[in-house]
């Protein structure tokens, strides 16, 4: 599993919280010190707590468990994409679909709705539609992709979110909480870390910030996917040592 290094997350400003008038106490466990009016995140209590998700994500992905990624803000949006991207997992950059989580079957319907519309386009069909029509459709397609494109693919919930800004996405971890689902998250000096599963003290404000962590959450992910590729290639090779041999024991019979 990957761990944490604390002068990693050192260079990359992972320390720097809000300004302590806007801190949130149940955070105080997780703070260092206050500097120049800013509350100063403790890095080796970060490294920790880090380190706990990573195994628990490792684990999930292990079982070929999906999580879906959350981050709304716009330093965070585009590290969110990549990496969620490269790790084949589902994600959310644009507003948050109200319901997304609690009435799934809705989200489904829209999804089905824009791949319906992709079938239009491949036979043909949208092509005997009227100017205005085609119109209306591609921009009907447009705000579908917009806020359903990266999780078009997800058939049903995931077994954890992992949210950077808890306070901006509090409806995301809202939901998540009303259904068991787990919660991962960058909890910086002004949020509550009551609301998560995983507490990630850290700066949540900054791109390579985020970007830090999610590079070790990514590579404890792509560990537990080896390990899932890794399980199902045995059982198969396992399968076929079975199968070769129940085939031998009706030759000898």
């Amino acid at each position: 599993m990957a761990k944490a290094n604390v002068k990693d997350l050192l260079e990359a400003g992972v320390h720097f919280g809000h300004m302590t008038r806007k801190w949130n106490p149940n955070m105080a466990p997780y703070i260092f010190m206050e500097k120049n009016g800013i509350h100063i995140v403790d890095l080796h209590k970060t490294a920790v707590k880090l380190d706990e998700a990573c195994s628990a994500l490792e684990k999930l992905t292990s079982a070929g468990k999906k999580v879906l990624f959350v981050a709304t803000k716009k330093q965070a949006k585009e590290v969110v994409a990549k990496h969620a991207s490269e790790l084949n997992m589902p994600y959310i950059t644009e507003r948050w679909p109200g319901g997304m989580l609690t009435n799934f079957v809705t989200i489904r319907k829209a999804v089905k709705k824009m791949n319906s519309i992709d079938k239009m386009k491949k036979d043909g069909t949208f092509e005997t539609l009227s100017k205005k029509e085609r119109l209306q459709v591609d921009r009907q397609r447009a705000n579908l992709e917009k806020n359903l494109g990266s999780i078009s693919d997800m058939v049903r919930l995931p077994s954890a979110i992992f949210v950077v800004d808890i306070m901006r996405e509090h409806i995301a971890v809202t939901e998540a909480k009303k259904l068991g689902i787990p919660v991962f998250g960058i909890v910086d000096t002004n949020s509550d870390p009551r609301k998560v599963d995983f507490v990630i003290p850290g700066n949540d404000d900054a791109s390579k910030s985020i970007d830090m962590i999610l590079n070790i959450v990514s590579d404890s992910i792509k560990e537990g996917q080896s390990q899932r590729k890794a399980d199902k290639e045995k059982s198969k090779e396992e399968g076929e040592v079975v199968s070769a041999d129940k085939d031998a024991d009706f030759d000898a019979e």
